[in-house]
């Protein structure tokens, strides 16, 4: 499962990554037997089977194989009948239960996953698999808590997995607890600093504790880790509004306008591009911003603000401006009533007439 950054700081459950998909070896289990003296007298008894044979270990971990291969070329049904059969045979195969449990995160069948991946971790407390994979089915249906103790079980097994720490980190920003995950996401990227997505979580922690700096850096990490997304650029660009970085928020505008036609984006270009003073190129994206979507009243807002800023500047005499400005301000008050500073702005130059 992939990572897909979002804008503003958030993430999806996309950002999860899956359990691995490793055939665990099976240890060979050992017979029991000895004598039994009754009476006096020796009597020999039959061995105690306290588990599979070994000749059945071995045809289990040959069905184990088969399941993985079928599962490799997506014939996962096929996989599960196999998997239910050692099953039938032995009902405390973690392995069977591990590969149940991953063949339904690939399906995206989180509630069929759970109990699979819970069985195992049951059989095997110590087991990384079963606990990871748990956590991942737990995390994706909204299981939030649960799902955070079986990450540290997880990571008390394997405290280096940047997987757990990247997904630990997610599940914090879940529960809006934005301190907790930036500890998990700093070890995930300290673990594995070539993996964009963990940087992408990184700044999502930072942003939402409002460290500004430190989320831009951190999503400039990612893209220089990964291949830029909108989502990711976009993150980045909302950061550096923050700081009033205007340059720096023109360029990833345009960088991200290459990537795809962004209203928002072109918005952002016009806000930063006005306090550059550079007011022709400010109106030329704010236009643009609405090109791309009529319905984007900040950039019908830019329009008339530019608009206005031309009438002022010719000494209240350009009077086709001051009529696009308020044309543009009603356009935006058609979208969005709710601007009280827009109509305190109409009334004081007369356009709410």
């Amino acid at each position: 499962m992939s990572v897909v950054p979002v804008s503003s700081g958030t993430w999806s459950t996309a950002d999860v990554m899956p359990p691995r998909m490793i055939l665990p070896c099976l240890a060979v289990a050992a017979l029991l037997s000895g004598c039994d003296w009754f009476r006096g007298s020796p009597t020999v008894r039959e061995p105690i089977q306290t588990g599979p044979s070994q000749v059945d270990l071995v045809a289990q971990q040959e069905q184990l194989v088969e399941a993985t291969s079928l599962s490799d070329h997506g014939d996962y049904d096929s996989a599960l009948v196999v998997l239910h059969g050692i099953l039938e045979d032995d009902p405390t195969s973690t392995p069977a239960y591990l590969g149940i449990g991953g063949i339904y995160l690939q399906k995206k069948d989180y509630r069929r996953a759970e109990p699979a991946f819970s069985r195992a971790a049951k059989l095997e407390p110590r087991n990384y698999d079963a606990q990871f994979g748990h956590a991942v089915a737990l995390q994706m249906l909204g299981r939030l808590l649960e799902a955070v103790k079986a990450y540290h079980r997880a990571l008390t097994i394997e405290p280096e997995s940047p997987e757990a720490n990247r997904n630990l980190a997610t599940t914090y920003l879940q529960l809006d607890e934005p301190n907790h995950a930036i500890v998990f996401a700093e070890k995930a990227v300290e673990v594995d600093p070539d993996d964009g997505v963990a940087w992408v979580n990184l700044g999502a922690a930072y942003e939402s504790t409002e460290r500004w700096g430190d989320a831009a850096e951190a999503y400039v990490a990612a893209s220089e880790r990964m291949e830029p997304t909108p989502e990711l650029m976009t993150n980045l660009m909302n950061m550096l509004v923050r700081q009033k970085r205007y340059r720096e928020v023109v360029n990833i505008a345009d960088t991200i306008q290459k990537l795809q036609a962004d209203a928002h984006a072109m918005e952002r270009k016009g806000w930063a591009m006005f306090r550059l003073g550079e007011y022709e190129a400010s109106d030329r994206a704010y236009r643009e911003a609405v090109a791309i979507d009529a319905g984007q009243w900040r950039a019908l807002n830019g329009i008339g603000v530019t608009a206005l800023n031309r009438w002022l500047l010719s000494d209240r005499t350009d009077t086709g401006s001051w009529e696009d400005a308020q044309a543009a301000f009603r356009a935006s008050l058609l979208i969005n009533r709710e601007q009280d500073k827009v109509l305190r702005l109409m009334l004081d130059y007369g356009m709410s007439r």
